[in-house]
């Protein structure tokens, strides 16, 4: 199945910047939101919805649609700002985000185009796109179920389970992605609860695994596009990140797991985003 791709020339860099910048913007509204979290998977959400995922705007219920599920319910702002880059809601409304009234809630509920299911009670997400995943497989469609999951929301067994239950069932047709930044709430993983060698983990437990920059949203693209790596087995990509990426007053720092930017501190990140882009450019 080729991806449906949205028109455009643009690099997913270019693409991936205006997603931030979105993202900058509604973590300055009232509400605040998980910005670091958020930042460290915009690139992962731009490959998946710019180059690799059957998904149409225009058909958000296609029943041959890919499926995505984002585990990490709490970077609900990354996923907003992906699905109106995207087309799946108007730019605008992104201004919206945790106000009384509207759909773009602190975690993504199914009123919002684009979203499958309420997510964000952390080590669901897995369980729910096995679930997909043997739906099409049963409905004899060849879509495929991707599902971005935080690394601190690897300490919750459900997520094992699900991942017992996909390679036992060879669930080929579905990929996870893991947001390995590193950080959480309240710490470093490592420190809360180690879990390294994560790669070996995922491999104990009957899946193909990989390991890419996620950053770079080409690699993450090429390899998101390339599966199944293995017949009958699912893959997991586990993407090195960087909590709050492109921020240098806040990259690499538990404190950008949810902020509410003063009006200062948003123009230092508008500016700090602009300065990247221009460089990049």
């Amino acid at each position: 199945m080729t991806a449906t791709r949205t028109p455009t020339r643009e690099s997913l860099e270019t693409v991936a910047a205006r997603i931030r910048a979105h993202v900058v913007d509604m973590c300055a509204g009232p509400e605040g939101g998980h910005l670091g979290g958020a930042f460290s998977a915009t690139e992962v959400l731009t490959a998946l919805y710019f180059s690799v995922m059957n998904v149409d705007p225009e058909r958000p219920d296609d029943p041959d649609r890919d499926r995505f599920l984002l585990s990490k319910g709490h970077a609900a702002v990354a996923l907003y700002a992906t699905l109106a880059e995207r087309g799946f809601l108007p730019v605008g409304e992104l201004a919206t985000y945790g106000r009384p009234g509207s759909r773009l809630m602190g975690h993504p509920v199914r009123a919002v185009p684009g979203v499958e299911l309420p997510t964000g009670s952390l080590g669901h997400g897995l369980a729910l796109a096995c679930g997909f995943a043997l739906a099409h497989r049963y409905a004899g469609r060849d879509a495929r179920s991707f599902v971005l999951l935080g690394d601190g929301e690897l300490q919750e067994g459900s997520v094992w389970e699900a991942a017992i239950a996909a390679a036992s069932l060879r669930l080929d047709r579905l990929v996870a992605v893991v947001d390995r930044n590193g950080l959480q709430l309240t710490g470093s993983t490592e420190r809360i609860a180690p879990m390294e060698p994560l790669a070996d983990r995922w491999r104990a437990f009957g899946w193909s695994v990989r390991e890419v920059d996620g950053h770079d949203a080409d690699q993450l693209a090429e390899h998101l596009s390339a599966g199944p790596w293995e017949p009958g087995k699912p893959s997991v990509l586990i993407a090195r990140t960087v909590k709050g990426q492109g921020l240098p007053f806040l990259a690499g720092r538990a404190a950008s797991h949810y902020v509410t930017l003063s009006p200062r501190n948003h123009a230092r990140a508008t500016a700090a985003l602009r300065k990247t882009s221009e460089a990049e450019g």
